[in-house]
């Protein structure tokens, strides 16, 4: 089941039967109370969020989604008129997988759609029940992080990257890789995105930051 939650009658109608004739099931909803109502029944494989909502914005639902055990993982794609990067980087820092502006082309959103259902299925091995290093320890099935006994606050992006390089120690991912398993953003390999997320995931880390090492002109490794 994919939820779209767009208050626009003529792109929610298009979006949900574009889904159908591919095979999806799909509904929609015209405002975010309509949507946590259907929560309540069924939670989603994933969602398309609109952002200029009434009742409340999609950043904050979508920041509501990720405080919620159920939802941490949810895929959600963002779907906005707003094109500019502030925008783009706001909705990613708060948990959102993608990012589509309008107008868009329903194939190019189907395509979207099912890439990150795949990674998103691809996500669901079971992981370790832990990676530990020294004062960092990471517990993948509980989406937490510590660094000397004390729990570090991460958005959903940060855990999401700390967790990648902790399952590939000591190999060097690419950038491309990382903007690309992460953010679906492969083919923009000079993106700050990753840069700016990296630098705030070492701060927050603190003396476990430190494991975080560049790698020049490529991208990044953990080291243990």
């Amino acid at each position: 089941m994919i939820y779209i939650l767009e208050d626009d009658d003529s792109i929610r109608k298009l979006v949900t039967y574009g889904l159908e004739s591919q095979g999806f099931a799909a509904a929609g909803f015209g405002t975010p109370a309509a949507f946590w109502e259907a929560l309540r029944e069924e939670v989603p494989e994933l969602l398309l969020l609109d952002i200029m909502l009434p009742e409340e914005d999609g950043i904050q639902v979508l920041k509501k989604l990720r405080a919620r055990p159920d939802t941490a993982a949810l895929p959600v794609i963002m779907l906005t008129a707003r094109s500019a990067e502030y925008d783009r980087v706001e909705g990613l820092d708060a948990g959102a997988d993608d990012y589509v502006t309008k107008p868009f082309g329903m194939m190019e959103l189907l395509a979207r759609v099912r890439a990150l259902l795949r990674r998103s299925t691809a996500k669901g091995v079971e992981p370790p029940k832990e990676y530990r290093l020294r004062e960092l320890l990471i517990l993948p099935d509980r989406h937490e992080v510590f660094v000397d006994g004390q729990e570090i606050a991460l958005t959903h992006k940060e855990y999401q990257l700390l967790l990648l390089l902790a399952e590939n120690k000591g190999n060097v991912l690419t950038r491309e890789l990382l903007l690309d398993r992460i953010w679906d953003l492969g083919g923009e390999p000079e993106n700050r995105t990753l840069d700016v997320h990296i630098r705030k995931l070492r701060a927050k880390l603190g003396s476990a930051g430190s494991y975080i090492e560049t790698v020049r002109s490529v991208g990044y490794r953990f080291r243990g």
